[in-house]
Protein backbone atom coordinates (compact mmCIF):
# COMPACT_ATOMS: atom_id res chain seq x y z
CA UNK A 1 0.00 0.00 0.00
CA UNK A 2 1.83 3.21 -0.81
CA UNK A 3 2.06 6.38 1.36
CA UNK A 4 2.77 8.80 -1.79
CA UNK A 5 0.28 11.63 -3.14
CA UNK A 6 -2.66 9.60 -4.18
CA UNK A 7 -4.54 11.04 -7.18
CA UNK A 8 -7.91 12.32 -7.10
CA UNK A 9 -10.58 11.21 -9.88
CA UNK A 10 -13.40 12.53 -11.60
CA UNK A 11 -15.51 9.55 -13.14
CA UNK A 12 -18.22 10.38 -15.83
CA UNK A 13 -20.33 7.35 -14.70
CA UNK A 14 -22.88 7.30 -16.83
CA UNK A 15 -25.28 4.55 -17.32
CA UNK A 16 -26.10 1.68 -14.67
CA UNK A 17 -25.32 -1.10 -17.07
CA UNK A 18 -21.39 -0.01 -16.74
CA UNK A 19 -21.37 -2.17 -13.71
CA UNK A 20 -22.55 -5.32 -16.28
CA UNK A 21 -20.65 -3.88 -19.20
CA UNK A 22 -17.48 -4.42 -20.68
CA UNK A 23 -16.51 -1.42 -23.12
CA UNK A 24 -13.87 1.10 -23.38
CA UNK A 25 -14.88 3.12 -20.45
CA UNK A 26 -15.00 0.39 -17.87
CA UNK A 27 -11.97 -0.77 -19.51
CA UNK A 28 -10.59 2.77 -18.09
CA UNK A 29 -11.51 2.47 -14.78
CA UNK A 30 -10.12 -0.81 -14.14
CA UNK A 31 -6.94 0.41 -15.41
CA UNK A 32 -7.02 2.94 -13.38
CA UNK A 33 -7.44 0.88 -10.21
CA UNK A 34 -4.68 -1.25 -11.86
CA UNK A 35 -2.10 1.47 -12.40
CA UNK A 36 -2.70 3.80 -9.89
CA UNK A 37 -1.19 3.78 -5.97
CA UNK A 38 -3.27 1.56 -3.85
CA UNK A 39 -4.73 3.81 -1.26
CA UNK A 40 -5.39 2.77 2.20
CA UNK A 41 -9.20 4.27 2.12
CA UNK A 42 -11.63 6.01 -0.53
CA UNK A 43 -13.50 8.83 0.31
CA UNK A 44 -16.33 8.85 -2.73
CA UNK A 45 -18.39 12.05 -3.71
CA UNK A 46 -21.55 10.67 -6.24
CA UNK A 47 -24.11 12.64 -8.01
CA UNK A 48 -26.56 10.36 -6.43
CA UNK A 49 -26.52 11.82 -2.82
CA UNK A 50 -27.79 15.36 -3.45
CA UNK A 51 -29.01 16.55 0.29
CA UNK A 52 -29.66 19.53 2.49
CA UNK A 53 -26.72 19.63 4.56
CA UNK A 54 -23.90 17.54 4.15
CA UNK A 55 -23.20 13.65 5.80
CA UNK A 56 -20.80 11.19 5.57
CA UNK A 57 -21.32 7.64 5.82
CA UNK A 58 -20.31 6.14 9.14
CA UNK A 59 -21.20 2.25 9.42
CA UNK A 60 -18.49 -0.44 9.38
CA UNK A 61 -20.42 -2.02 7.12
CA UNK A 62 -22.33 0.27 4.43
CA UNK A 63 -25.38 -1.24 1.95
CA UNK A 64 -25.00 -1.48 -1.91
CA UNK A 65 -27.87 0.93 -3.34
CA UNK A 66 -29.45 0.38 -6.07
CA UNK A 67 -30.97 3.61 -6.92
CA UNK A 68 -32.88 2.71 -9.87
CA UNK A 69 -35.45 0.95 -12.18
CA UNK A 70 -36.24 -1.06 -15.16
CA UNK A 71 -33.27 -2.75 -15.66
CA UNK A 72 -32.32 -6.50 -15.90
CA UNK A 73 -31.85 -8.26 -12.73
CA UNK A 74 -28.17 -9.18 -13.17
CA UNK A 75 -27.95 -5.46 -12.01
CA UNK A 76 -29.69 -5.86 -8.58
CA UNK A 77 -27.96 -8.51 -7.72
CA UNK A 78 -24.82 -6.98 -8.11
CA UNK A 79 -23.05 -5.85 -4.32
CA UNK A 80 -20.44 -3.97 -3.28
CA UNK A 81 -19.29 -4.68 0.10
CA UNK A 82 -16.44 -2.51 0.74
CA UNK A 83 -16.06 -1.82 4.40
CA UNK A 84 -16.48 1.30 5.99
CA UNK A 85 -14.61 3.74 7.93
CA UNK A 86 -16.24 5.14 11.04
CA UNK A 87 -12.79 6.72 12.08
CA UNK A 88 -12.32 8.29 8.17
CA UNK A 89 -16.06 9.79 8.88
CA UNK A 90 -14.87 11.20 12.07
CA UNK A 91 -11.76 13.09 10.85
CA UNK A 92 -13.96 14.53 7.71
CA UNK A 93 -15.74 16.21 10.17
CA UNK A 94 -12.81 17.54 11.67
CA UNK A 95 -11.11 18.54 8.36
CA UNK A 96 -14.18 20.09 6.73
CA UNK A 97 -15.42 22.25 10.12
CA UNK A 98 -16.61 24.51 10.38
CA UNK A 99 -19.11 23.28 7.55
CA UNK A 100 -21.57 20.59 9.95
CA UNK A 101 -20.76 16.72 8.90
CA UNK A 102 -23.66 14.56 9.89
CA UNK A 103 -22.63 11.15 10.28
CA UNK A 104 -24.46 8.97 8.76
CA UNK A 105 -24.76 5.17 10.66
CA UNK A 106 -27.65 3.76 8.35
CA UNK A 107 -29.56 5.57 5.82
CA UNK A 108 -27.78 5.58 2.86
CA UNK A 109 -24.81 3.54 1.87
CA UNK A 110 -23.18 3.39 -1.63
CA UNK A 111 -25.54 4.22 -4.80
CA UNK A 112 -24.64 3.06 -8.20
CA UNK A 113 -22.55 6.23 -8.91
CA UNK A 114 -20.03 5.23 -6.40
CA UNK A 115 -20.14 1.37 -6.53
CA UNK A 116 -20.85 1.14 -10.34
CA UNK A 117 -17.28 2.95 -10.57
CA UNK A 118 -15.82 1.34 -7.58
CA UNK A 119 -16.64 -2.06 -8.94
CA UNK A 120 -14.44 -1.74 -12.06
CA UNK A 121 -11.12 -0.16 -10.05
CA UNK A 122 -11.14 -2.40 -6.96
CA UNK A 123 -13.81 -5.48 -7.75
CA UNK A 124 -12.10 -7.40 -4.71
CA UNK A 125 -13.99 -4.58 -2.42
CA UNK A 126 -11.23 -4.71 -0.04
CA UNK A 127 -10.50 -0.78 0.33
CA UNK A 128 -12.34 0.79 3.57
CA UNK A 129 -14.64 3.58 2.12
CA UNK A 130 -16.68 6.30 2.65
CA UNK A 131 -19.25 8.48 1.05
CA UNK A 132 -19.82 12.54 1.94
CA UNK A 133 -23.04 13.88 -0.05
CA UNK A 134 -23.15 17.06 -1.76
CA UNK A 135 -24.72 19.45 -0.53
CA UNK A 136 -27.91 21.30 -2.55
CA UNK A 137 -28.35 24.27 -0.95
CA UNK A 138 -24.63 25.50 -1.71
CA UNK A 139 -23.30 27.46 -4.89
CA UNK A 140 -20.67 26.04 -7.13
CA UNK A 141 -17.76 28.13 -5.66
CA UNK A 142 -18.81 26.69 -1.99
CA UNK A 143 -18.25 22.91 -3.44
CA UNK A 144 -14.96 23.70 -4.99
CA UNK A 145 -13.76 25.15 -2.05
CA UNK A 146 -14.67 21.98 -0.50
CA UNK A 147 -12.61 20.15 -2.70
CA UNK A 148 -9.74 22.27 -1.31
CA UNK A 149 -10.58 21.37 2.40
CA UNK A 150 -10.18 17.60 1.32
CA UNK A 151 -7.27 18.10 -0.69
CA UNK A 152 -4.59 16.64 2.49
CA UNK A 153 -6.42 13.32 2.41
CA UNK A 154 -4.22 12.99 -0.56
CA UNK A 155 -1.12 13.17 1.44
CA UNK A 156 -2.77 10.68 3.97
CA UNK A 157 -2.75 7.91 1.61
CA UNK A 158 -6.55 8.54 0.79
CA UNK A 159 -8.00 9.09 -2.65
CA UNK A 160 -10.91 11.12 -3.58
CA UNK A 161 -13.38 9.80 -6.51
CA UNK A 162 -15.81 12.09 -7.58
CA UNK A 163 -18.65 10.38 -9.83
CA UNK A 164 -21.33 12.27 -12.02
CA UNK A 165 -21.31 13.04 -15.90
CA UNK A 166 -20.17 16.95 -16.98
CA UNK A 167 -22.87 16.68 -19.17
CA UNK A 168 -26.17 15.41 -18.20
CA UNK A 169 -29.33 15.81 -19.84
CA UNK A 170 -31.83 12.64 -20.08
CA UNK A 171 -34.76 14.22 -21.54
CA UNK A 172 -32.16 14.67 -24.76
CA UNK A 173 -31.10 11.39 -24.75
CA UNK A 174 -31.27 9.65 -27.84
CA UNK A 175 -32.19 6.26 -27.02
CA UNK A 176 -32.79 5.14 -30.43
CA UNK A 177 -31.02 5.29 -33.57
CA UNK A 178 -29.05 8.20 -34.26
CA UNK A 179 -26.32 8.86 -31.18
CA UNK A 180 -24.11 11.74 -32.43
CA UNK A 181 -23.57 14.37 -29.90
CA UNK A 182 -25.10 17.29 -30.20
CA UNK A 183 -23.54 20.41 -31.11
CA UNK A 184 -23.99 22.06 -27.57
CA UNK A 185 -23.26 19.02 -25.64
CA UNK A 186 -19.89 18.43 -27.38
CA UNK A 187 -19.29 22.28 -26.97
CA UNK A 188 -19.93 22.47 -23.52
CA UNK A 189 -17.70 18.99 -22.89
CA UNK A 190 -14.97 20.82 -24.96
CA UNK A 191 -15.63 24.37 -22.25
CA UNK A 192 -14.99 21.93 -19.58
CA UNK A 193 -11.59 19.96 -21.21
CA UNK A 194 -10.30 23.78 -21.87
CA UNK A 195 -10.58 25.11 -18.53
CA UNK A 196 -9.85 22.14 -16.02
CA UNK A 197 -6.18 23.81 -15.34
CA UNK A 198 -7.84 27.37 -14.76
CA UNK A 199 -5.76 29.43 -11.78
CA UNK A 200 -6.56 31.98 -9.46
CA UNK A 201 -7.36 32.87 -5.83
CA UNK A 202 -10.71 33.88 -6.18
CA UNK A 203 -12.80 30.63 -6.68
CA UNK A 204 -15.91 33.08 -7.69
CA UNK A 205 -13.93 33.62 -11.13
CA UNK A 206 -13.47 30.51 -12.03
CA UNK A 207 -14.73 29.57 -15.31
CA UNK A 208 -16.41 25.96 -14.01
CA UNK A 209 -18.09 27.73 -10.80
CA UNK A 210 -19.79 29.71 -13.73
CA UNK A 211 -20.68 26.82 -15.79
CA UNK A 212 -24.05 27.99 -16.41
CA UNK A 213 -22.30 31.31 -18.17
CA UNK A 214 -21.76 29.04 -21.22
CA UNK A 215 -24.25 29.15 -24.22
CA UNK A 216 -24.76 25.14 -23.58
CA UNK A 217 -24.37 25.08 -20.02
CA UNK A 218 -28.01 24.90 -18.70
CA UNK A 219 -28.51 22.15 -21.51
CA UNK A 220 -25.58 20.59 -20.40
CA UNK A 221 -27.08 20.35 -16.91
CA UNK A 222 -30.49 21.08 -16.58
CA UNK A 223 -29.41 20.27 -12.88
CA UNK A 224 -26.42 20.53 -10.74
CA UNK A 225 -25.74 17.41 -9.34
CA UNK A 226 -23.77 15.69 -11.87
CA UNK A 227 -21.56 18.44 -12.76
CA UNK A 228 -20.93 19.79 -9.14
CA UNK A 229 -18.42 16.76 -8.16
CA UNK A 230 -15.83 17.80 -10.94
CA UNK A 231 -15.55 20.67 -8.82
CA UNK A 232 -14.34 18.73 -5.40
CA UNK A 233 -11.97 16.43 -7.79
CA UNK A 234 -10.53 20.31 -8.91
CA UNK A 235 -10.52 21.81 -6.06
CA UNK A 236 -7.60 19.30 -4.99
CA UNK A 237 -5.33 20.52 -7.49
CA UNK A 238 -2.22 22.06 -6.39
CA UNK A 239 -1.79 24.33 -9.55
CA UNK A 240 1.33 22.50 -10.78
CA UNK A 241 0.17 18.69 -10.84
CA UNK A 242 -0.75 17.27 -14.10
CA UNK A 243 -4.23 17.06 -14.71
CA UNK A 244 -5.14 13.92 -17.96
CA UNK A 245 -8.16 12.96 -19.33
CA UNK A 246 -7.85 9.28 -18.81
CA UNK A 247 -11.12 8.65 -20.59
CA UNK A 248 -13.63 10.53 -22.72
CA UNK A 249 -16.63 10.37 -24.92
CA UNK A 250 -20.31 11.61 -25.52
CA UNK A 251 -22.91 8.76 -25.11
CA UNK A 252 -26.53 9.09 -26.36
CA UNK A 253 -26.16 12.20 -28.10
CA UNK A 254 -25.87 14.27 -24.16
CA UNK A 255 -24.16 11.94 -21.60
CA UNK A 256 -20.39 12.90 -21.62
CA UNK A 257 -18.31 10.18 -20.28
CA UNK A 258 -15.29 12.90 -19.50
CA UNK A 259 -13.34 11.31 -16.60
CA UNK A 260 -10.72 13.49 -15.09
CA UNK A 261 -7.40 12.81 -13.07
CA UNK A 262 -5.41 14.50 -10.94
CA UNK A 263 -1.89 14.04 -10.01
Amino acid sequence: MSTSRMPALFIGHGSPMNALEDNVYTRAWRQLGDTLPRPKAIVVVSAHWYTRGTGVTAMETPKTIHDFGGFPQALYDMHYPAPGSPELARHLTELLAPVPVALDKEAWGFDHGSWGVLIKMYPNADIPMVQLSIDSTKPPAWHLEMGRRLASLRDEGIMLVASGNVVHNLRTVRWHGEKTPYPWAESFNNYVKDNLRWQGDDLQAHPLVNYLDHEGGSLSNPSAEHFLPLLYTLGTWDGSEPVTIPVEGIEMGSISMLAVQVG
